[in-house]
């Protein structure tokens, strides 16, 4: 028995199992800490007091409706649910008498079943003058080009972030984002009418956390912009464009027609969104002062594999606010035009990306163009241009859906990938305390979603190939370079990687869109981004198919097993680098990895006994 093979293919399994654990090390997110533990804690401590009136008393999911009757009983207070939607998370707020405030939140802090208990803060928005009082009138006519949205043109902020390249690559597929505001003008109703660019956006599961209503209307306009950045209707002739003009929109109105809200209800916001169905969440708000009911919250959204994108805040300080200073947040700065930081922008160590949020103080043309309601009044819309970092984050947070609807939607790779891709800014001096890694750039993060990891991944399985191929007894690399065996493999592992690149104006075409991806992620092409992951897809049961139909055609053998171990390659590749939670299997996690690797095995056994037929 020649002992040669034996020996090749044993080397040849090595240099894969080598080259696994480097994908992982080199391509695993790094950790987001957040604001620094010592300066969480003296903000915290800086909060107590922040209103004497309310606190929050987050119990225990499993609590019992006695448990609440006795601490009622107790402290003499009133504990009422700080929604219809806080029933699950058992979370309420009680309202106080100042001078006793200290006491019961000592009090509740000793009491079995009481996981947190603090001060409701409330969160605004910037002052009135971050916004544009006079509307733009949009020109009789747009232009031929793409998008033909008549007022495109005074949208520098797309272009700034390359939304006319990013277009032609991606729209969203549908992607949930929820836009936790004052509230969209998505409808017509008593008093409220949808703005004419916003028709045509599908909206999910709205709701009102002000009034714990199902109507979030808005009644300010801040959110209502922040929605139009996110989604504005594109192409379609008339106002303004967007950056993800396919995804759903779920409105979430937390702050009242004055530009504030609560904690709580934020809060509860974060979670509601997580609960149904929000791959995105926008969170252009936000305050000095941390909070452990919020923390939770995002922390909760992150573990859902909700990307959760928040506005850096106002006050030109070198310290990021609240929730965008919490781990799991991706704080967002602003750029101007010119891509300088803007001069009301925060900073700091915890700023992770920047985006433009526009300077009006230069003119309505240095502002961020959006169609809105008019400034405090749902009865008239126009074309308005904001500044801020809430309109920064939204840019971001429409990126970030544009990275799922690739199938990307581990939130750490999502923000992996804004960070990674994001671009040194022109003309200015770069520092990671004003830009993070950068100013988001649309289409290299798509590309990336979709592309870079294409090349690793047919690296990868050419190397398997080769192991396949010694194992099966096969000799040189003629079986490994040969046409039908290295097309399988290539199919498999997704070997067109490179077409969005030379190809972007028809690279989201569907079948093109197909050849860039490996066999197990057609699931994208076929099911959309919320049907990615999908097990059946994620395993080895189509290369066992194949393999069924053609193992008895000696010509399509090769093509077959290349294939199996393409798809091996896949599955391997995604077991150590976690792009995506595996549907139906829960967590990202150990059984994720258990999973893929089990089939990776089946399906390069089975390209093995092909081979060796």
């Amino acid at each position: 028995m020649d002992a040669k093979p034996s020996k090749r293919s044993a080397l040849l399994w090595f240099l894969v199992l080598i080259a696994v654990v480097v994908l992982w090390w080199y391509l695993k997110p790094h950790e987001d800490a957040g604001a620094g533990r010592a300066q969480y804690e003296a903000d915290r401590l800086a909060a107590v007091g922040a209103d004497p009136d309310d606190v929050i008393v987050d119990l225990r999911d499993d609590a019992s409706p006695a448990l609440v009757a006795s601490i009622e009983q107790k402290l003499g207070i009133d504990l009422v649910l700080i929604s219809d939607q806080a029933k699950d998370e058992q979370v309420y707020r009680a309202h106080v008498d100042p001078t006793r405030e200290a006491a019961i939140l000592d009090a509740l802090a000793h009491t079995a079943g009481v996981e947190i208990a603090e001060p409701d803060a409330t969160y605004s928005l910037s002052p009135d003058e971050m916004f544009a009082t006079q509307a733009v009138t949009p020109p009789e006519a747009g232009w031929a080009g793409f998008p033909d949205d008549p007022l495109y043109a005074k949208q520098w902020h797309l272009k700034q972030i390359g939304m006319p390249e990013a277009w032609k690559l991606a729209d969203g597929g549908g992607v949930i984002v929820a836009v936790l505001d004052t509230g969209v003008a998505f409808e017509d109703r008593a008093g409220f009418h949808q703005v004419e660019d916003l028709k045509g956006i599908e909206y999910v599961k709205p709701y009102d956390f002000v009034s714990n209503t199902r109507n979030a209307n808005d009644d300010h306009g801040h959110g209502t912009h922040v929605t139009g950045t996110i989604a504005q209707m594109t192409h379609n002739a008339k106002g303004v464009a967007g950056v993800a003009r396919n995804v759903k929109i779920m409105p979430l109105k937390v702050l009242s027609g004055s530009g504030s809200g609560s904690v709580a209800g934020i809060a509860d916001a974060i979670r509601f969104a997580a609960d149904n169905g929000a791959k995105v969440i926008n969170m252009s708000l936000g305050g000095p002062f941390p909070s452990r009911v919020l923390k939770k919250a995002v922390e909760y959204a992150h573990k859902k594999g909700v990307v959760v994108v928040c506005a850096a805040g106002n006050e030109s300080r070198g310290k990021v606010g609240y929730p965008a200073a919490y781990p799991g947040a991706i704080a967002v700065a602003s750029t101007q035009a010119d891509e300088a930081t803007a001069f009301y922008s925060n900073f700091g160590k915890d700023i992770d990306i920047a985006g433009p949020g526009g300077n009006t103080r230069n003119g309505d043309g240095g502002g961020v163009l959006q169609n809105t309601i008019k400034v405090g009044d749902p009865t008239h819309s126009g074309y308005y241009a904001f500044m801020g970092t809430s309109m920064a984050s939204p840019h971001v947070a429409g990126v970030a859906a544009l990275i799922v609807g690739e199938g990307v939607t581990n939130p750490d790779m999502v923000e992996k990938i804004l960070k990674d891709t994001a671009r040194k800014p022109k003309d200015q001096k770069y520092s990671a305390d004003r830009y993070g890694a950068g100013i988001v750039d649309a289409p290299a993060a798509i590309k990336a979603a979709r592309a870079e990891h294409g090349a690793l991944q047919f690296g990868l399985g050419l190397l398997m190939a080769a192991a396949v191929a010694a194992s099966a007894r096969k000799r040189g690399l003629g079986t490994v370079l040969g046409g039908r065996y290295l097309a399988g493999v290539l199919a498999g592992s997704g070997g067109l990687f490179f077409l969005p690149w030379f190809l972007p104006s028809v690279s989201s075409w569907f079948g093109v869109e197909m050849l860039t991806r490996g066999v197990p992620s057609w699931d994208l092409s076929l099911l959309g981004p919320l049907g990615h992951g999908n097990p059946l897809f994620m395993s080895a049961l189509l290369p066992l198919a194949a393999i069924a139909v053609a193992a008895g055609v000696p010509k399509l053998r090769p093509i077959v097993a290349g294939l199996a171990v393409g798809v091996a390659a896949h599955l391997v590749f995604f077991a150590a680098v976690p792009v995506f939670d595996l549907r139906y299997v829960p967590g990202f996690g150990t059984l994720d990895t258990l999973w893929l690797l089990a089939n990776a095995a089946l399906a390069t056994t089975l390209a093995t006994l092909t081979l060796r037929k």
